[in-house]
């Protein structure tokens, strides 16, 4: 046992505070595995967390950072022993659990997923929860029988890490990829990734019609609110939407006709509790369809002492892509 590197959040009279200083090993949480964290990411959550700006952190003190990847040192559990790569992403992790930005992690090893062949640890925090989450709304859309020769599909929140991973996923999948944006000069890096049309956000952001023209047969959205509402309403008839996000707000001011004139449906993605089986088939499916020459164009890397000033900057929307915290 010794003391290690960390991002703490403490709440006092003042409110929530954050440090970067030494940490206990013996103050970490309950866990059958012990892991030596090397990568972790930055999501739209860990910002956040790491501002307060919402009460994701329900626990004090808390180490932020809900997906790492690492190395097994210690194990109780049958299916990891010391050396093995793992990742995690979700269970609560950064939020109700000790984190990831910190050089170790105790955890359940149930809530790990060995690192898929295929990939490095920093390739998967590439991916991250947001990439994770991006594949889930994928496999979503596969499940309702939806396919490219249906029609276009729209991504919202392009120029985020979910809608980034999604942009790339759909395209190289077959489909005419609609890429929605509100950020000046994205048009470059989003037709890089596969996007064949961009729309500007300002289209969708604002009230519109309980029913507007029908423009595609999919979407993926990370954004909610009166964008996810515009985006049902102009889904072509039996076509299917995945909503996975709440960037713009938590409601959905729209009305039942998408549903009941067009047979819309409307999917929600949950990524932090899903169970294994599906858990897994979606990192596999990282690691045989995403295209990692695109993935690398989308991420930028950052020192773990450098997370505390990036919260800000994910939640007014001025992160592209992914970012990869190197932590070992």
């Amino acid at each position: 046992m010794g003391t290690f590197k960390a991002w703490v959040v403490e709440k006092g009279e003042a409110g929530q505070s954050l440090a970067f200083r030494d940490f206990d090993e013996a103050d970490l949480m309950d866990g059958d595995v012990t892991v030596r964290v090397t990568h972790s990411t930055l999501n739209y959550k860990d910002g956040l967390a790491l501002t307060g700006t919402s009460p994701v952190v329900r626990r004090f003190p808390m180490i932020p950072g809900i997906d790492f990847s690492g190395i097994v040192e210690r194990s109780d559990h049958p299916e990891y022993k010391p050396g093995d790569a793992v990742v995690l992403t979700g269970w609560g992790v950064g939020e109700t659990h000790l984190g990831a930005y910190a050089q170790r992690a105790r955890v359940k090893g149930d809530w790990l997923v060995p690192l898929p062949q295929g990939l490095t640890p920093e390739q998967a925090m590439a991916i991250g929860t947001a990439g994770y989450t991006a594949m889930l709304c994928c496999m979503a859309l596969d499940a309702h029988g939806v396919k490219p020769d249906h029609g276009p599909v729209i991504v919202t929140g392009a120029s985020g890490g979910v809608g980034s991973v999604a942009v790339a996923l759909l395209a190289r999948a077959g489909w005419h990829v609609i890429a929605s944006t509100g950020r000046d000069g994205e048009a470059d890096y989003l037709k890089g990734l596969g996007a064949a049309e961009i729309l500007d956000r300002a289209e969708l952001s604002k009230p519109g019609k309980p029913l507007g023209k029908e423009r595609w047969a999919a979407g993926i959205d990370a954004v909610g609110s009166t964008t996810l509402a515009n985006v049902l309403a102009q889904t072509r008839a039996d076509g299917v939407v995945a909503a996975c996000g709440l960037a713009q707000g938590m409601d959905l001011p729209t009305s039942v006709a998408p549903f009941i004139l067009r047979g819309v449906s409307l999917l929600g993605i949950n990524s932090v509790t899903t169970p294994q089986p599906k858990r897994r088939e979606a990192w596999v499916r990282l690691a045989r369809d995403l295209d990692l020459a695109k993935l690398a164009t989308m991420t930028n890397r950052v020192r773990l002492e450098e997370v505390g000033r990036l919260g800000e900057a994910i939640l007014a929307g001025k992160v592209r892509g992914r970012i990869v915290v190197e932590v070992a």
